[in-house]
């Protein structure tokens, strides 16, 4: 083999090549004299005219088979025949895409003679380095390696003779930077974007938008790389194994932003927070996080004494705390301040009667603040009512922002351990698959 151009078709997994082959033997019936000749040393006699060695590819792809140009042989004085044929050779080659696009390819292309034996027609090697790549003509895609050639001699059990090949092994390397720049690179930067829409507050209504968005242009990345590859399952390319965990991931971080819009928007109403539930996303992650609501800080001393409050039963439940009305919390007195404020009344039928003694008023006076009494004992009844309205909606508006507030922090807390986990996990698949990689960047 001369030299040649190589062009691989991973798709369809052939190799096709520009190939200049090197054939040279000798016969003996196209010698001469060459004072008899004129001093003629060497001739160009077609192909097809004298005896030359049918030397095929054995793993040709091509629809002809032979895709050599026939050109003439340079016969010399002495009978050495030179038959150098250029030809577009298409062979096959079993792709292992375990580390694509950081891969080695090994392809063969197996030369021998198709009717004669290794008795009649011994093929060997000229140089034991294999081919000649001093006219190589570089690929944009791969990097020739090496190509050494080996001679095989193989018994067949119908046979005695040897039949006698000679295969070339062309070992070339990919040149990841374009995979590198416009798989991997955008790969990874889609992937902060959907780490950074942790970020983003619940309100803003568009954390849900971007992890999907985010995902769908994975899709499309994904798309890509298995468009360049051949249909096979014998192994995952090592990019897909990426692409695939950055997709599971993004996949995650949709999921958690739905429970943590969930989180974010339950109330009193709809959800109550249980004990274990106020404990890990209210007191210890918070704590592990270093979160602290305004004006409170958590820690570690705070949380066991808290916990230990509520085993002791020192800590006021809802149900326990006041549940005197507006007016009488003010005025430090209880609800039913008629008691204390008239002791000698006494009512019937929201009818205040008082007692008079016979020598200090009249009938009349008596009937008069009899009616002044029960009319005012009305009023402040209704205004009490009132009051006792307005403080129950007040304290359950408290209690419910409360319970809304907590949920709001809960919320706060797992957009902050997505973030956290999901930034390690996306830096460690990446460094994962760098390291991993037999050779990262090949310019």
């Amino acid at each position: 083999m001369f030299s040649f151009y190589c062009f691989k078709d991973e798709k369809n997994q052939l190799l096709i090549t520009n190939t200049w082959l090197k054939l040279e033997w000798n016969d003996v019936n196209l010698r001469w004299n060459e004072s008899d000749y004129g001093g003629i040393k060497d001739l160009r006699i077609p192909p097809y005219k004298i005896w030359k060695p049918d030397v095929l590819m054995y793993n040709s792809a091509d629809e002809g088979f032979d895709g050599t140009y026939q050109t003439k042989v340079v016969v010399s004085s002495d009978g050495t025949c030179l038959y150098i044929p250029p030809g577009i050779f298409k062979s096959t080659c079993k792709i292992d895409i375990t580390w694509f696009p950081f891969d080695d390819q090994r392809c063969k292309m197996k030369f021998g003679s198709w009717t004669y034996s290794g008795w009649q027609l011994d093929l060997q090697l000229q140089s034991e380095d294999g081919g000649d790549l001093s006219d190589f003509i570089k690929n944009g895609e791969w990097d020739l390696i090496g190509c050494p050639g080996k001679r095989n001699a193989i018994y067949y059990k119908c046979c005695p003779e040897p039949y006698v090949d000679v295969t070339f092994e062309i070992v070339i390397r990919r040149r990841t930077l374009y995979y590198f720049c416009n798989l991997i690179l955008p790969c990874v930067l889609i992937a902060s974007m959907a780490v950074l829409g942790f970020t983003l507050p619940p309100d803003c209504g568009e954390k849900l938008s971007l992890g999907v968005t985010v995902l769908l242009s994975l899709t499309v990345f994904l798309d890509m790389v298995t468009g360049s590859m051949p249909t096979t399952s014998e192994s995952v390319p090592l990019i897909g194994t990426y692409f695939n965990c950055i997709m599971f991931m993004v996949a995650s971080s949709v999921v958690s932003t739905v429970l943590i819009l969930n989180f974010h928007h339950r109330s009193a109403d709809t959800h109550e927070m249980s004990p274990m539930v106020k404990s890990v996303f209210l007191q210890w992650l918070p704590w592990v996080l270093r979160i602290n609501r305004p004006g409170e800080k958590i820690t570690r001393k705070s949380i066991m004494m808290t916990n230990k409050m509520k085993e002791l039963g020192m800590k006021v439940r809802p149900d326990e705390r006041s549940s005197k009305s507006l007016l009488a919390n003010v005025l430090d007195i209880d609800d039913d301040f008629r008691a204390h404020t008239l002791p000698h009344t006494h009512t019937t039928n929201n009818t205040a009667f008082i007692r008079v003694p016979h020598g200090g008023h009249s009938v009349d006076d008596s009937h008069l603040v009899h009616t002044c009494m029960s009319s005012c004992t009305r009023e402040l009844n209704l205004i009490l009512k009132e009051i006792r309205m307005i403080t129950d909606k007040m304290r359950k508006k408290d209690e419910d922002d409360e319970v809304r507030s907590d949920w709001k922090f809960a919320a706060m807390v797992v957009d902050r351990l997505c973030l956290i986990v999901f930034t390690l996990f996306t830096v460690t698949a990446t460094v994962a698959v760098l390291l991993s990689a037999p050779h990262i960047i090949v310019p």
